[in-house]
C-alpha cells in the first residue's frame, strides 16, 4: 500500500499504513507540538512525523544534554536530525541537582524525567508549542517505566501509544521512510548503568562512558557497561563472546578499562539485554509474591 505524508510516499503494509495514518492524525489534532528527542529510534520517528505533517513552524524537537548522556551520542542525534531535515532545539537539564536521582532509587527515571519536561513545558509556553510529545510505545508499557508517571503528570502526549505502535511498527515505518535511525541500537541513558541504591556521580557516568566508547570503537555494537563500584561487567551480545574472549581482544579490553580506572572486569554470561538492572526489582516482586 502507498501511504503519503506531505511529500512523502511511502509502500508499507496495509496494517501499518492504518497505524501511521492514526499517527498523521493525532499531529494534525495537535496543532502544534515539541517532540522530547533523544536520538532513538522511537523519538526520531516521532520527530520526523511531526515534522512532515506541521511543518518546521509548528513542529521541532528538542535534545536535552546532561552529563548522563554520551557525547558521542549527542552528536550523533545533532546529525541524524540534520539527515531528517527537521527543527532542533538544545537544551542542558540539571537532574544531577535532584537528590531524588542521584540517590538512585528504583524511581530515579522519574526525577530525570520530571525535569526535563518541566524545561520542556517552560520552552513550550515560550515558543507557542501546543503539545510535547514523547517516544513512549506500546512495548514499553512491559518495563518499569516510572519516567512515563512524570509525563503523564505534565500532560506529555505519548503519540505513538495514541496510534498503536509497537516497536517493531516504528523500525518498520522508520526504515519505510528512509530514516537514518531505523537500526539504531537502544541507546538508554548512562545512569542506566549503575545499579539503584548506589549514587549517581559525573564521575561514574564518565567512566561508564569512557568504556562503552572504548568497547564501541573495538567493534562492540549494542554494548553496556554496568558500573558494580571497582568492578566494571560487560553485557554484549553472545554472538560476540568468542572475538571478546580471542586472547589479543580480551587483554586489550582488560587493560583499556583498568587505565579507564575499574580494578576488576568482568563480562555477563546473559548478554546483553536492555533494563538488566530492572531484573532486580522483578526478581524481588516474584520472591515477594511467593512468600505471600
Amino acid at each position: 500500500m502507498t501511504l503519503q505524508i506531505n511529500k512523502l510516499n511511502i509502500n508499507v503494509e496495509p496494517e501499518l499504513e492504518a497505524k501511521a495514518a492514526r499517527l498523521v492524525a493525532v499531529f494534525n489534532s495537535m496543532e502544534s507540538v515539541l517532540v522530547a528527542y533523544s536520538g532513538g529510534v522511537d523519538s526520531a520517528l516521532v520527530l520526523k512525523v511531526a515534522h512532515e505533517t506541521l511543518g518546521p513552524d509548528r513542529a521541532a524537537g528538542c535534545l536535552a544534554i546532561s552529563p548522563s548522556v554520551p557525547p558521542r551520542e549527542v552528536e550523533l542525534a545533532k546529525k541524524h536530525a540534520g539527515e531528517m531535515g527537521v527543527r532542533l532545539l538544545l537544551t542542558y537539564t540539571k537532574e544531577m541537582e535532584k537528590e531524588g536521582y542521584v540517590e538512585n532509587s528504583p524511581n530515579r527515571c522519574y526525577y530525570c524525567k520530571s525535569t526535563l519536561y518541566t524545561e520542556l513545558t517552560e520552552m513550550a509556553e515560550q515558543r507557542k508549542f501546543a503539545y510535547i510529545a514523547d517516544g513512549f510505545n506500546l512495548d514499553d508499557k512491559g518495563d518499569h517505566r516510572p519516567g512515563h508517571r512524570a509525563g503523564k503528570e505534565l500532560q506529555v502526549r505519548s503519540p505513538l501509544v495514541e496510534a498503536g505502535f509497537t516497536k517493531a511498527d516504528i523500525r518498520a515505518l522508520s526504515k519505510a521512510l528512509g530514516l537514518p535511525t531505523w537500526n539504531k541500537p537502544a541507546a538508554a541513558c548512562l545512569s542506566s548503568r549503575i545499579p539503584y541504591g548506589t549514587p549517581v556521580t559525573v564521575e561514574a557516568l564518565e567512566k561508564v562512558g569512557r568504556s562503552e566508547e572504548f568497547l564501541q570503537d573495538l567493534g562492540f555494537v549494542g554494548v553496556r557497561v554496568r558500573h558494580h563500584g571497582d568492578m566494571a561487567r560487560i553485557e554484549i551480545r553472545p554472538s560476540d563472546f568468542s572475538r571478546f574472549l580471542e586472547e589479543t581482544t580480551r587483554q586489550q579490553i582488560s587493560q583499556g578499562l583498568h587505565e579507564i580506572g575499574y580494578a576488576f572486569v568482568s563480562l555477563d554470561l546473559d548478554g546483553y539485554r536492555t533494563g538488566s538492572l530492572n531484573e532486580v526489582i522483578f526478581n524481588r516482586k516474584k520472591a515477594l509474591n511467593v512468600f505471600q
